[in-house]
C-alpha cells in the first residue's frame, strides 16, 4: 500500500523517531479483514460527522482480502453516524447477503458490485448524497484545476452520463457505470453525486471522497463569486497530483480524521 516514493519525499531521515502514520503488522487474512471493517466503520462514522447523510442513500464498500469477490458493506438504512463493526454486511456481485444482520441498499449494491466487478483493482468504493457534489454533478462538467487541492483529480476523474439521474436498480444499467470508471480515483455520476475508489484501502477511498466533495464546493463558490478564475497549469497540476494524489497520500491524509473517530467514538468498534 505504501507509496515509497511519496512516502519518502515526506518521511526524511531526519524525522527519523518521530511519530509518523503506520499501518499495523497484519500477518493473517483474519487480521487484515478485521483492519479493513475497523476502517470501513471509520469511515462511515466520518461520512456522518461531515453532514453526508441523506435519508437511506450512501454506501462504502471494501472487498474481503479472503474472498476478493466478497466486499463488506455498510447496512442499510442504518445512519452513517450509527455504524459499528459488528453491523457491516458482507455481499456478493449478486446483492447477497453471506454474513450479516441486515438487508442491503439495492441501488449501493448495483452501482458498487458494478464498479468492483468491471475494475478488479479497485478494493474500495464510496458514494453519498453530498449537496455540493449533486450541485455539481448537475453540470455534468469535470472540475477544473483552479485550487492545488483539486488537482489530485487533475486527469484522474471523470464524469458518467449514463443513467444520469435515473435511481439505478437494474443490473445492466449498474454496469454501463461500472464500466466507464477505469483508473479514475474518483467519478462525477450526471445529475446524482459523487464516486469515489481506493485502489490499496478503504482509507484512500473515503479521502478521496471527502476532497471531491471539497473541490466541488470551492469550485462552485469560484464560479458563483463571478469573477474568472486563473487556473492552475497543466504541468504544475500534474506535479501536485503526483506528489498529493498517491494511495498512499490518500490514506495519509484519512489518518487524522480516523484517529478523532477513534477518540470521539470509539463505540464504532462495537
Amino acid at each position: 500500500m505504501t507509496d515509497t516514493l511519496n512516502r519518502q519525499s515526506i518521511y526524511q531521515p531526519e524525522q527519523q523517531g518521530l511519530k509518523f502514520p503506520s499501518t499495523p503488522p497484519l500477518e493473517t487474512v483474519a487480521k487484515e479483514r478485521q483492519h479493513r471493517k475497523e476502517r470501513l466503520a471509520a469511515a462511515c462514522r466520518a461520512f456522518g460527522k461531515f453532514g453526508f447523510n441523506y435519508g437511506v442513500g450512501g454506501h462504502l464498500t471494501v472487498r474481503d482480502p479472503e474472498n476478493p469477490s466478497l466486499y463488506w458493506t455498510n447496512p442499510f438504512a442504518v445512519a452513517f453516524s450509527q455504524v459499528t463493526v459488528s453491523s457491516l454486511v458482507l455481499a456478493d456481485h449478486a446483492g447477497n447477503v453471506v454474513e450479516g444482520e441486515y438487508a442491503v441498499n439495492r441501488a449501493g449494491f448495483v452501482l458498487h458490485s458494478a464498479i468492483h466487478e468491471a475494475n478488479p483493482d479497485i478494493i474500495a468504493s464510496c458514494h453519498a448524497h453530498t449537496v455540493h457534489g449533486a450541485a455539481w454533478a448537475a453540470m455534468g462538467r469535470p472540475l477544473p484545476p483552479n485550487s492545488q487541492d483539486v488537482c489530485i483529480f487533475y486527469e484522474h476523474h471523470a464524469v458518467i452520463s449514463e443513467e444520469a439521474g435515473a435511481v439505478v436498480v437494474e443490473v445492466d444499467a449498474g454496469k454501463k457505470v461500472g464500466a466507464q470508471f477505469g483508473a479514475n480515483k474518483a467519478v462525477i455520476h450526471q445529475n446524482h453525486g459523487l464516486f469515489s475508489a481506493g485502489t490499496h484501502s478503504i482509507d484512500e477511498a473515503a479521502w478521496w471522497f471527502i476532497a471531491l466533495e471539497h473541490a466541488c464546493r470551492v469550485q462552485l463558490l469560484v464560479e458563483a463569486s463571478g469573477n474568472p478564475p486563473r487556473p492552475v497549469s497543466p504541468e504544475a497540476a500534474r506535479h501536485t497530483r503526483r506528489h498529493i494524489g498517491s494511495p498512499y497520500m490518500g490514506w495519509l491524509n484519512f489518518q487524522p480524521i480516523y484517529e478523532s473517530i477513534a477518540k470521539e467514538q470509539p463505540d464504532f468498534l462495537n
